[in-house]
């Protein structure tokens, strides 16, 4: 009764938000006649990520779009591949199913997937304006993906807001606060803020400081990482540079975390990506690196690399 409840509130919150901005004027409609022409689009998209546990997790997506006008609107069907292997255990392979989309509002403009494993409910949606006081409402549902995860088909479930607050020309908040249900008795909070100083706006550098707070409710549940609570501090610094419209990022962060378990302990970050403009309308590359030494399902203090790749042709 429980899980079945949890399913239709998250099903009543995924669909809530991507009806959220269904009456808004998309920035591509022909004013003229009140109609857009439908362009078809075809991508495919690769994620994995692995960690010094021997965990390793594969997405293979295939996106077939009725209508792609570009990166920030869509519409489509995404049929998944997804491999999940915990601590180098044979684990577990599914196939996947959604419908995929992004609309662009003239004030608020929406995006996510929303899909099944042929199981339950499962996918992601966000909700976002384009004014400076920005704000995001999320909802996302996956596997959990660990030994006992996995073997019991436990889902975990988060919700949450993020807020930006501009404080003058070359300084910014960020605050982000959610949810995360792990399918049994544990409720997560998480709480998180970044500040960023614009160094040399000319060289797209910036100085930050990322912070985040998780709590559980009950810890040591399950199999994933669940202290009482849990702490990271990371100054960053960030380079982003523009080059006939392709974006290139690289963000390194060295800083220190904690749990209520153990002492205070290095936290490093480092990222890097690419994203391309739409060239000739036709084709849209994205890619990124993230490699971490941050706390995840299982384990401590250890390595997490992810490697994603998208490719998308339009016609």
């Amino acid at each position: 009764m429980i899980s079945a409840a949890r399913c239709i509130i998250t099903a009543a919150a995924l669909a809530g938000a991507s009806a959220a901005v269904a009456e808004e004027r998309p920035y591509y409609e022909d004013v003229s006649t009140g109609q857009r022409p439908l362009n078809p689009g075809v991508g495919a998209d690769v994620f994995y990520s692995s960690d010094a546990d021997e965990s390793e997790t594969l997405k293979l997506g295939l996106n077939l779009d009725w209508d792609w006008q570009g990166p920030d609107s869509y519409q489509g069907v995404r049929i998944e591949t997804a491999r999940f292997t915990p601590l180098g255990t044979e684990g577990l392979e599914e196939e996947r199913i959604y419908y995929r989309f992004a609309r662009k509002g003239s004030t608020w403009s929406s995006a996510g997937m929303i899909g099944t494993n042929g199981e339950t409910l499962i996918g992601s949606v966000s909700v976002y304006n384009d004014s400076p006081r920005r704000q995001e409402y999320f909802v996302e549902r996956d596997r959990l993906e660990t030994p006992q995860g996995l073997a019991a088909d436990a889902y975990t479930t988060l919700a949450g807001a993020a807020l930006d607050v501009p404080l003058d020309d070359f300084n910014s908040l960020t605050f982000l606060a959610g949810l995360q249900d792990f399918g049994g008795d544990n409720l997560r909070t998480h709480l998180r803020a970044r500040y960023v100083h614009v160094v040399k706006p000319e060289w797209g550098l910036s100085a930050q400081l990322r912070t985040r707070y998780f709590q559980n409710s009950e810890p040591a549940e399950g199999d994933y990482f669940s202290p009482r609570w849990y702490v990271e501090l990371l100054p960053t610094v960030q380079v982003q540079r523009f080059h006939d419209g392709w974006r290139y990022q690289v963000a390194v962060g060295l800083g220190a975390q904690r749990d209520a378990d153990t002492d205070w302990r290095a936290a490093r970050f480092f990222e890097a990506s690419v994203t391309s403009p739409k060239i000739n309308r036709e084709w849209y590359v994205k890619a990124s690196v993230v490699h971490s030494n941050t706390p995840g399902a299982s384990g401590y203090a250890y390595d997490y690399s992810q490697l994603n790749i998208a490719l998308t042709r339009g016609f």
